[in-house]
């Protein structure tokens, strides 16, 4: 099963090619947040540090509030397995 985690951006790590880290409940990745520029994020080009995501195989696929995250992540958390297992790729996972 694939998901899409709750993150946060933390900063951006490469401007030109879209890539910022972001923390998901606690795992820390570089991710691609091109796909947040037409949300009309912070900054001139698009997210930035503090704005929420959805995460899924390093990308950031929509923007979402403080809200959304902490209720999307609680339904997340109930999945059990499916939800560690999803936890445990993303700390596999690595963009540089």
């Amino acid at each position: 099963m694939c998901l899409a985690i709750p993150g946060q951006v933390v900063e951006v790590v490469d401007e030109g090619n879209r890539l910022a880290k972001v923390d998901v409940a606690g795992v820390r990745r570089t991710v691609n947040v091109g796909l947040l520029d037409s949300d009309g994020g912070s900054g001139s080009g698009g997210a930035g540090p503090g704005d929420g995501g959805l995460i899924h195989v390093g990308f950031a696929m929509a923007k979402i509030d403080e809200e959304e995250a902490h209720a999307t992540l609680a339904l997340l958390e109930q999945m059990g397995a499916e939800f560690e297992q999803e936890l445990e790729e993303l700390k596999a996972s690595v963009i540089e």
